[in-house]
């Protein structure tokens, strides 16, 4: 099957769009846990920072990742003509 130009181009903005995401996982998942104990000694509403990231932060960022990559690849497909229609 050969793929043309547009479904290139199509494939290198999805990839980008999942590295930089990956990379906001990672460094909220991995990162954050690695720096606890120096996250500890910044308060946010009240509570230490690492602890508030394990508790409630982090989940929030999954799912504003989630919200984001979804309404970014709708746009994306629209754009590239990709899209499946509405499905009821």
């Amino acid at each position: 099957m050969q793929q043309t130009e547009k479904h290139r181009e199509y494939w290198r903005r999805n990839l980008q769009i999942t590295a930089v995401l990956l990379a906001i996982w990672f460094v909220v998942t991995y990162v954050m846990a690695y720096f606890a104990i120096p996250l500890a000694e910044i308060n946010f509403f009240g509570w230490p920072l690492s602890f508030y990231m394990a508790a409630q932060g982090s989940l929030i960022i999954y799912v504003i990742i989630i919200w984001f990559y979804a309404r970014y690849m709708r746009k994306l497909d629209l754009e590239y003509g990709v899209d499946e229609g509405d499905e009821a």
